[in-house]
């Protein structure tokens, strides 16, 4: 992956929610928006578990034990390249995905995208994954 033509910057909304994750994650992001080809805004971060709570009666999230608890997962929307607005296709999404698995490549960070889940498909969501609750 190359860089964009463009220079995406990030707005004050994603900026506010990058500072409640980890540094790691925080990083990621940033290089992923300097090596994606589609502009994309953070739209959630870390959550208390009252907000967490709440997703989960809505049917938003499916579990309780979510990584946005402790600031290892962020939630982001790929903006459409022609109207500048929020949408949620797949092909912008996997955009924006492959962006941020080249930037934790490069960062030497795991990152997981929700857009792969075979149980529950969460196109918004990337996070740092539980290494600790992984068996060999």
């Amino acid at each position: 992956m190359t860089g964009s033509q463009v220079q995406f910057s990030f707005s004050q909304r994603s900026e506010d929610y990058l500072k409640t994750v980890v540094p790691s994650l925080e990083a990621v992001a940033r290089r992923a928006l300097v090596l994606t080809r589609v502009d994309f805004t953070i739209i959630s971060g870390r959550r208390n578990m009252a907000e967490q709570r709440r997703l989960v009666r809505q049917g938003v999230s499916r579990t309780l034990y979510s990584r946005h608890l402790s600031g290892h997962a962020l939630d982001l929307v790929p903006l459409d390249p022609v109207t500048g607005k929020g949408r949620f296709p797949r092909d912008l999404a996997v955009e924006v995905a492959a962006a941020f698995y080249e930037a934790g490549y490069q960062l030497n960070t795991a990152i997981r995208w929700g857009g792969m889940w075979a149980d529950f498909e969460d196109i918004p969501h990337m996070e740092i994954p539980d290494m600790s609750a992984r068996t060999l």
